[in-house]
């Protein structure tokens, strides 16, 4: 990767920088592994000069210097190439010579990171380890009041529905008068947040739609993957795996030339179109696939020229109001899949969140609202975004559902929650918590990254080069001499294995609820939490 920076600091050393490189000069055979898989550059061998002080026994002659010389590996200090701390060259080193070490009480570099007037983007999550999530704790436990359930031995249906869901009177009248009913669809509650092809690999997409299609055809377990902005490969498209896809349109309709062209060859529908209006990566802005990215394949999918950037406007640009957005975009998407289909849209959390939701709960094709809160990651987003702006997703999600159920609507519009699920590993204790505020599902996008693919970011700003095509696993990289190190039947098996702990840890939590054939969506009374202010906002139980 070539710098285009045009200033280099030249006060800048070792020790500025948060992740430092400690090399063991005694076990180093100058392989030169280390050097070779380094994503960013960060080591060079380099050549150094030793001095040796001699001096004779009891200092009878003037001590003397000597110099020798001797090749080495070297870190360097420019911001462009600083050590991300992936830890690949530990991988690769035959002797454990080598290692990147996290100092960030001793960095300044944060200071030099705005280079040649441009602002730091990156990809991953923000520099933040606390989640309010993981604060809440579960408090109702069934024993001798209510009838608890064995997790281990009892049946559970831990399935969701995915559409706008009609009163019984509504449907019934419906039926009789021959009328049109909304497309509903029933999927599990876990789904695999948007990651588009081109942001992901090839081999990335391909383990995660065989995984997906293994689980649904397989186990039985109605998991739905989303596309991200970007389209579908072809082929995709015009097979009967299309219906396991979440079809998603955001504001620069990249990828959708080939959708339509694809239309009368469909053999399947679409599980549903998601219409993307914001993200938690970057709240209020939109999309950015950086020209790194976009080679020959990814530039035919999207229809646009190779090697450019590819931003979207912060929103569609032809709706200028929530009436005229929901009454367009969602009738129109309606109407291409002949009403078949589940269409609602996606806004990053924000305070007009229930604006939106009031919107939509008057449109009759509107199947339901999905937010995604201010820790999503692994997007082109700049750090001043990524790091201060949005909304958390519990009390976004709580809002929503408290709005819901003033207009009696909580069991007709399903609401999934997004950003940061299992951002500290633990994905089913966070989805069942917001199931519990209001959450019909959730979605998850980086855990799915690191648990099915071993995906290296963190909030520490370790690896998180997602947006610059150099992922050291392959994972969001389209260098085929890079993404050929992931293996797609393997990240297929490691997604199955990651759904099925999920589905037992859920099933540990709502059983002492004595829930088998429902989900327990906006149960909030078995929630808890140490944090009185939290609790009140929250408007669940305090406990200490």
């Amino acid at each position: 990767m070539q710098s285009t920076a045009v200033i280099t600091p030249s006060t800048l050393s070792v020790v500025d920088l948060p992740w430092q490189i400690e090399w063991n000069k005694d076990t180093c055979t100058l392989c030169g592994r280390c050097t070779s898989v380094c994503p960013v550059n960060a080591i060079e061998l380099g050549v150094f000069r030793k001095r040796t002080v001699e001096a004779t026994i009891a200092l009878q002659k003037k001590p003397t210097n000597s110099y020798s010389i001797y090749y080495g590996i070297r870190q360097r200090t420019d911001p462009a190439y600083r050590c991300i701390g992936c830890g690949m060259c530990n991988m690769v080193c035959p002797n454990n010579a080598i290692a990147p070490r996290l100092r960030p009480e001793a960095t300044t570099l944060k200071f030099h990171n705005n280079r040649g007037g441009s602002a730091r983007t990156r990809g991953g999550r923000r520099n933040d380890t606390g989640s309010l999530l993981d604060q809440i704790k579960f408090i109702r436990i069934s024993m001798l009041t209510d009838p608890a359930l064995d997790a281990g031995r009892h049946e559970f249906e831990l399935r969701t529905l995915l559409g706008r869901i009609q009163p019984p009177e509504e449907g019934l009248a419906a039926l009789r008068d021959n009328a049109w009913v909304p497309a509903v669809r029933e999927i599990y509650p876990l789904m695999i947040g948007s990651m588009s092809f081109g942001a992901l690999s090839p081999n990335m997409w391909e383990g995660l739609v065989m995984g997906v299609t293994y689980l649904n055809e397989e186990l039985h377990m109605p998991v739905r993957m989303c596309t991200g902005e970007g389209g579908c490969p072809p082929r995709l498209l015009r097979s009967r795996f299309l219906k396991y896809m979440v079809l998603q349109i955001a504001s620069g309709y990249f990828g959708w030339d080939e959708i339509i062209k694809a239309l009368p060859d469909m053999k399947e529908d679409p599980c549903a179109i998601e219409i993307k209006y914001g993200q938690g990566a970057k709240p209020g802005d939109g999309g950015l696939l950086m020209w790194y990215k976009v080679n020959k394949l990814i530039a035919a999918i999207r229809g646009v020229p190779q090697g450019v950037s590819l931003p979207s406007p912060p929103t569609h640009q032809t709706k200028y109001s929530i009436e005229e957005a929901v009454a367009k975009m969602i009738q129109s998407m309606s109407m291409a899949w002949g009403f078949r289909v589940p269409v609602y849209p996606k806004i990053s959390g924000t305070t007009s969140s229930t604006a939106v939701l009031n919107n939509l709960v008057r449109n009759p094709y509107a199947a339901g609202l999905a937010i995604d809160g201010e820790d999503g990651g692994t997007g082109a987003a700049y750090n001043v975004s990524m790091n201060h702006m949005g909304h958390p997703i519990a009390t976004n999600l709580r809002d929503c559902y408290e709005n819901l159920c003033i207009a009696g609507k909580q069991n007709e519009i399903p609401l999934i929650a997004g950003g940061g699920i299992g951002k500290n590993g633990n994905l089913a204790a966070n989805a069942a918590a917001l199931i519990m505020l209001g959450a019909s599902a959730v979605q998850s996008g980086k855990y799915i990254m690191q648990a099915a693919a071993g995906c290296l970011g963190s909030e520490h700003d370790r690896c998180n080069v997602c947006n610059i095509g150099v992922c050291p696993k392959g994972i969001t990289s389209q260098d085929p001499r890079v993404y050929r190190r992931l293996d797609p039947e393997l990240v297929a098996e490691r997604l199955v294995d990651v759904f099925l702990s999920f589905d037992t840890e859920l099933r540990k939590i709502v059983a002492p609820l004595g829930r088998s054939t429902s989900l327990p969506i906006g149960m909030s009374d078995a929630l808890g939490i140490g944090d009185y202010h939290a609790a009140e906002r929250l408007k669940i139980k305090y406990v200490v």
